[in-house]
C-alpha cells in the first residue's frame, strides 16, 4: 500500500540552499559530482515515497546559465553492454538519452569522459559515434593502486596521463548513467590538471544515498546497498568524521577509501583540505525531509525485496551472479524479512498459480491494499488478465463485465497468428490496452477502465514467471513496481 513519507518541497528548498553555499566556498570553478540519477532518480522515489524523480534537475535549471555537464561512463560497462535496470537500455545508449534530455531542459553538455579506458572495439566504436555527432570525448585511464597509491595517483603518471576535458563555465556537473562510472575520479583528475594550469577549482558531492544522518542499519541505507550489490558497495561509519567531530555519520566504502586522495589533492591546491571527512564534502539534506519514518521503512524494505527478485531473475537469465544474490539475501536476513512475507502480491500470485495447476499467474496490490489476480487463458496472458482486473477494481466495475468486445479481440489474434507469424494468440499488456482504448470510444465501462489507468501508479505487481520484454516495458511505463519469479513459462532454451 503506497503512502508518502518524504517532503519534496522542503527538500528542494534545503538542497538548493546548500548547493549555493558550496559554490560560494570556492574560487573560479566548482566540480559538483551528482550521484544517482540526475533527472529520473526512480530509486529515490521508491525508497523515499514523496520524492520527485526530477527534483535534482529542477534545482539545476535555476543555475543553467553558469553550469555545464560532463557525462562519465566506465569503458568496461560499454564492453559488457551493462543495462540500466529501470529503463532496460544499455549504459552507452543512456549517455545519448541523457544528452538529449539535458539539452531539452536547456542545459549545456560539454563532453563525455570514458573512464578506465582501454582499447576495445565496442568502446572505440562508441567514441567514434559520439565524435561524429559533434560531442567531445576524453579518455581517462586506470591507475595502478587506485585509490590508495596517492604518490602515483597525484602525479603526471597518474591523473596526469588523463586527457583534460576543456570546460568553460564556473559550475561543472559530473554525472553518469549509473554507479561505478568514474564520476569522482573525473572530478579529481580535472582539479589536478587545473591546479597545474593555475586555475583554482573545488569539489563537492551531491549524493542522495546513503543518507548520512540516519542510522547505518536503517532500511533506506540498506536498500542502497541492495541497489549496488553488483558493485560490492558497503555502507559504513565515516571514521574521518567521527575523529574530527566526535559525531557518527554514514558514508560508503568507496568515498571513505578515496578521501585520502581528495585530502592530498586539496592540500596541494590550497595548502590545506577544506574538508575533514567524506561527509563534509557531501551536500545531502534528504534526511531532514523524512516526516513518516514508518512509511519510509516499509518502502525501503519493499525495494530490497524487489532488488532480490531482480538479482535472482538476472541470474536465471545468465546476466547476474551468486555474489549479488547472496549480498541481498544477507540484507534481508539483517532486517528479518522474507520475500513472500513482505510482499502480499507474491503470496497472492503463488497461491493463484497453485490453484490453477501451476499455470502462470500475476497478482497486483493496489494502493488501497486490495489485491487482484490474473491467470493465463485462451485470450489473455496472466499479465493482461491481471491488468484488466485491476482497472475494473479501481473503476468499480464488476469482474464479470466484458470490457473488450470479441469483435475487437478476434481480428487482433488473427493478425498476430496469420500475418505476423506469432504462435501465441494471447494478447500482451500493450495489445490489451490498445484494444481497451478502441472499445472506450463506444463503451462507457471501457472508458471508465481507461480513466483508472493513472491510479495504477505505485502498485506492487508479482508474476510467477519471467515476463516478455513487452510486458515488462508496459508495467514500467504505467509506473508499477514489478517483480517476477526466476522461472520461464516454458523449458525452451531461447526466450524472447
Amino acid at each position: 500500500m503506497f503512502k508518502e513519507g518524504f517532503d519534496n518541497e522542503q527538500y528542494l528548498k534545503l538542497q538548493s540552499q546548500k548547493i549555493k553555499e558550496r559554490i560560494s566556498l570556492f574560487g573560479e570553478k566548482l566540480y559538483l559530482e551528482f550521484g544517482g540519477k540526475l533527472f529520473d532518480d526512480f530509486h529515490a522515489s521508491r525508497v523515499l515515497p514523496g520524492f520527485a524523480p526530477d527534483s535534482k534537475i529542477k534545482m539545476l535549471i535555476e543555475l543553467k546559465d553558469e553550469a555545464e555537464i560532463i557525462i562519465s561512463i566506465n569503458t568496461a560497462d560499454i564492453e559488457k553492454n551493462k543495462v540500466r535496470g529501470d529503463l532496460g537500455i544499455t549504459y552507452d545508449l543512456d549517455v545519448l538519452r541523457l544528452i538529449d534530455a539535458f539539452r531539452g531542459y536547456g542545459l549545456y553538455v560539454g563532453s563525455v569522459v570514458m573512464s578506465r579506458y582501454k582499447p576495445n572495439p565496442a568502446a572505440d566504436a562508441f567514441k567514434a559515434k559520439l565524435e561524429n555527432l559533434g560531442i567531445k570525448v576524453y579518455k581517462h585511464y586506470s591507475i595502478d593502486g587506485y585509490p590508495h597509491n596517492i604518490p602515483l595517483i597525484v602525479s603526471d603518471d597518474g591523473f596526469g596521463k588523463n586527457e583534460y576535458a576543456e570546460t568553460s563555465r564556473s559550475l561543472v556537473i559530473v554525472t553518469a548513467p549509473g554507479p561505478g562510472s568514474g564520476k569522482m575520479a573525473t572530478c579529481l583528475s580535472q582539479i589536478y590538471h587545473e591546479n597545474k594550469m593555475g586555475i583554482k577549482s573545488g569539489y563537492a558531492k551531491f549524493e542522495t544515498f546513503p543518507i548520512w544522518n540516519i542510522p547505518l542499519s536503517h532500511p533506506v541505507n540498506l536498500a542502497y546497498e541492495a541497489a549496488t550489490a553488483d558493485l560490492a558497495d558497503v555502507n559504513m561509519i565515516d571514521p574521518f568524521h567521527l575523529e574530527a567531530y566526535g559525531e557518527t555519520t554514514v558514508n560508503y566504502n568507496r568515498d571513505v577509501e578515496v578521501f585520502p586522495v581528495l585530502r592530498a589533492m586539496f592540500s596541494g591546491i590550497l595548502g590545506e583540505c577544506p574538508y575533514k571527512s567524506p561527509t563534509d564534502m557531501g551536500v545531502n539534506m534528504a534526511g531532514f525531509c523524512i516526516y513518516d519514518d514508518d512509511a519510509i521503512c516499509r518502502a525501503a524494505r519493499q525495494e530490497i525485496v524487489r532488488r532480490y527478485y531482480n538479482a535472482v531473475t538476472n541470474r536465471r537469465k545468465g546476466n547476474g551472479s551468486d555474489t549479488e544474490v547472496q549480498k541481498i539475501e544477507l540484507l534481508m536476513r539483517q532486517l528479518g524479512i522474507t520475500p513472500d512475507e513482505e510482499r502480499a502480491c507474491v503470496r497472492a500470485a503463488l497461491a493463484k498459480s497453485e490453484e490453477n495447476g501451476g499455470t502462470p499467474a500475476v497478482a497486483i496490490e493496489l494502493n488501497d491494499g486490495r489485491i487482484v489476480t490474473g491467470k493465463t487463458s485462451a485470450l489473455l496472458g496472466a499479465s493482461s488478465a491481471a491488468l484488466l482486473n485491476a482497472l475494473k477494481a479501481i473503476a468499480g466495475i464488476e469482474k464479470e463485465v466484458e470490457l473488450i468486445s470479441p469483435e475487437i479481440l478476434s481480428p487482433i489474434q488473427t493478425l498476430k497468428i496469420q500475418n505476423l507469424g506469432n504462435h501465441n494468440p494471447r494478447l500482451h499488456t500493450d495489445e490489451v490496452l490498445i484494444a481497451l482504448a478502441i472499445c472506450a470510444a463506444t463503451n462507457s465501462e471501457a472508458k471508465r477502465a481507461m480513466d483508472a489507468l493513472p491510479a495504477l501508479r505505485y502498485a506492487e505487481v508479482h508474476s510467477t514467471v519471467i515476463l516478455s520484454q513487452v510486458d515488462n516495458d508496459t508495467f514500467r511505463k504505467l509506473g508499477v513496481y514489478l517483480t517476477t519469479e526466476p522461472q520461464y513459462q516454458t523449458k525452451k532454451l531461447f526466450h524472447r
